[in-house]
């Protein structure tokens, strides 16, 4: 009875041991004979996955702004276009960085309004608009080079004025070959015009702009005393500036001036821009916080719809 009953145990635990030598077989030819990623899988995941190198070098090549060059401090400056035209319109604001602030924010909002409003745009034009000329003296008031509001610039007007100067302490208004010194005046201030014409990065990227684009008219934002003012740089002023400085002030309601002559002006950017035979016009804010951008709109609204052929 003994013997049988050993008998039966050795038999049960074989049947065990059977089955769990058939359950690991099957497990591990299952695990075996699972498919692996084929090279058409692998590049499905790699189809899938964001490539950020990729999303990087388009945001930098965008065909709507041109990083046109740096600032002493290198901060970049940059164009933003509007339109597909061959006759292209410049707008700058912000030569005089953070003491001119509000420069800056009236060229925000003719992008804004180009950008909401496109068809104000003629076929044959481009506008390129470049907002802060002068970053390094637009943060050194508001504390950034890009876009702000005016409730982050300081309450005095006088914690705004060493913004008017780029990194090296010059005033970029006074570096243009049109007239030029070293020794330059603001006001009743001295003033630095630089080392030399276009010493300065700022002042060597909007040159460098112009010299290869098809620029055919350019309106330069300053503050403050309210007008519109021509260009000049000893050959007269041409009548093609004549009519832009018209057209801008007429629609805006601004006052046109054929000079500016409140003091003397050497290394002048609008006139070196005569000088090159581009019709340039200084837009004068009437003070140094409001943007008017009501009669800045109709000024530009005017101007655009003259160069429309």
């Amino acid at each position: 009875m003994k013997q049988n009953i050993t008998i039966a145990v050795l038999v049960i635990a074989l049947i065990v041991g059977l089955y769990f030598l058939l359950s690991n077989i099957t497990k591990t030819s299952t695990v075996e004979n699972e498919p692996t990623p084929s090279e058409t899988d692998v590049a499905d995941i790699v189809t899938d996955t964001p490539d950020t190198a990729d999303d990087t070098e388009e945001e930098v090549m965008n065909e709507d702004e041109t990083v046109i060059g740096s600032s002493f401090s290198e901060h970049a400056i940059t164009a933003y276009h509007y339109g597909s035209g061959s006759d292209e319109v410049l707008f700058i604001g912000g030569i005089h960085g953070g003491y001119s602030w509000n420069t800056n924010l009236v060229a925000y909002e003719l992008m804004d309004y180009l950008e909401d409003n496109p068809s104000v745009i003629p076929d044959n034009v481009k506008v390129t608009v470049i907002p802060t000329l002068n970053p390094d003296g637009l943060e050194a008031v508001v504390g950034t080079t890009g876009r702000f509001s005016a409730s982050d610039v300081p309450a005095s007007e006088a914690e705004t004025i060493p913004g008017r100067f780029n990194g090296r302490n010059v005033d970029l208004n006074r570096n243009f070959d049109c007239e030029w010194q070293s020794d330059a005046v603001w006001q009743s201030r001295s003033v630095s015009g630089g080392s030399a014409p276009f010493s300065e990065p700022e002042a060597q990227a909007v040159r460098d702009y112009i010299e290869s684009n098809n620029i055919v008219a350019a309106v330069v934002w300053y503050s403050a005393a309210g007008g519109v003012y021509a260009s000049t740089c000893h050959n007269g002023i041409a009548p093609e500036t004549t009519s832009l400085m018209n057209t801008f002030a007429n629609a805006s309601g601004y006052s046109a001036h054929d000079s500016f002559d409140y003091y003397e002006i050497t290394g002048d950017m609008v006139n070196w821009m005569a000088g090159e035979g581009i019709p340039a016009i200084s837009v004068l804010l009437t003070t140094h916080k409001d943007v008017e951008w009501s009669k800045n709109k109709a000024g530009i609204d005017a101007v655009l719809k003259s160069l429309a052929e």
